[in-house]
């Protein structure tokens, strides 16, 4: 009990030092606890078409204007892994859409409107996770998967992997990739590393973990404002944002619902809507 309330502590400490939360380098009811499979089902709503009246409708609810639909897919993704090929880095998509891909870490805030709205907005996400961060209720994303959101790698323990060998790097990524797989009925393809540190040991144990990419990130969402790695503060096309699973305590008394309205708000403002990232990587 002493070494998880510690492991708990030392992971809340991080994620509040950070001025972009998870970063060093720029900035309905949960289901009973348990494990097992869950897919995605026919009815999933991440980035589904809806009827205009319940489209408007669903955004009144949560104080937004719909968010243009996000144009069809590209036949061929603009980013892959080649056969045996080093696995990918990337900040951003290369593409002219005015699109943005949301992506939302660790998972330590299991907040059930989260989800609600989630459900309502239909938006896209890439939910990283961390198992001790998620351990005391792998369910509570079962919906979200459920719902089409993506789910990838975020490290069993969230260390910097950077101060870690290779196979210390391996034994994070690959146990996360068997927890996730086992919880949510598919083994991931992303990684986001923790802070946004890696080295090529990270690249090196990332491949023989199956993973496709290491996705980092151009802007960081804090509690009403965006956080801008480019010097002309502004979304480009392709860009991906960080956010966090993160409640009232770390928010000063912003719930997750309302940093995530905050948050679109920003896009919706430079003109940009939200894609799904796995559509493109």
């Amino acid at each position: 009990m002493k070494k998880t309330i510690a492991l708990w502590a030392a992971l809340t400490a991080v994620a509040l030092l950070a001025t972009t939360g998870c970063t060093t380098t720029a900035d309905a009811e949960s289901p009973a606890a348990g494990t097992g499979t869950v897919t995605p089902s026919a009815s999933a709503s991440a980035g589904t078409s809806q009827a205009p009246d319940a489209r408007a409708a669903a955004y009144r609810k949560w104080g937004l204007k719909p968010l243009p639909a996000p144009p069809a897919p590209p036949a061929k993704k603009p980013v892959t892994r080649g056969p045996g090929g080093p696995v990918p880095v990337v900040s951003d998509i290369p593409t002219r859409e005015k699109i943005v891909f949301l992506t939302i870490d660790d998972g330590a805030e299991k907040d059930p409107e989260f989800v609600a709205m989630m459900r309502d907005l239909r938006i896209p996400v890439t939910m990283f996770l961390t198992d001790a961060a998620i351990r005391t209720d792998y369910r509570y994303f079962a919906p979200l998967v459920a719902q089409g959101h993506g789910v990838a790698n975020h490290t069993l323990s969230h260390p910097n992997l950077r101060t870690l060998s290779e196979d210390a790097q391996r034994r994070e990524i690959c146990g996360q990739q068997e927890k996730l797989t086992k919880e949510y009925g598919k083994r991931p393809r992303l990684f986001r590393p923790p802070y946004g540190n890696w080295n090529e040991s990270t690249r090196a144990a990332a491949a023989q973990c199956g993973i496709d990419a290491i996705v980092l990130w151009r802007e960081s969402m804090q509690i009403k404002n965006m956080q801008y790695q480019r010097g002309d503060k502004k979304l480009h096309p392709g860009d991906i944002i960080l956010a966090h699973f993160r409640g009232p305590s770390e928010l000063k008394g912003t719930s997750m619902t309302e940093m995530t309205a905050n948050l679109l708000r920003h896009i919706q403002e430079q003109g940009y809507t939200v894609a799904r990232l796995e559509d493109y990587l």
